[in-house]
């Protein structure tokens, strides 16, 4: 189950998803699905089409299906999914 603290590990693929911060200012507002995740973007499904979205700089705001909203910083993101799915924490 996706929770707030265990999101980085879990599938992306899926969620909602709004662009609240971002060094381009242009990619601010962009709202959608993800459909794909790369080691350094994200792929997000608009209304008015797709978006690529770097992770580098970029803060994503995140509505899990239990409801709860998490803003995640892409930095935190970047690397290959698979990786980061099978990344084990440390105490």
């Amino acid at each position: 189950m996706r929770t707030p603290q265990n999101i980085l590990f879990h599938e992306l693929i899926g969620l909602d998803v709004t662009v609240v911060h971002a060094s381009s200012p242009s990619l601010v507002g962009i709202a959608g699905l993800i459909i794909d995740e790369t080691r350094n973007t994200v792929m997000i499904k608009t209304y008015s089409g797709l978006k690529m979205v770097g992770k580098k700089g970029v803060t994503f705001r995140v509505q899990l299906p239990e409801g709860n909203v998490v803003d995640l910083d892409g930095s935190a993101l970047l690397m290959a999914p698979e990786k980061r799915i099978t990344m084990r924490i440390r105490n």
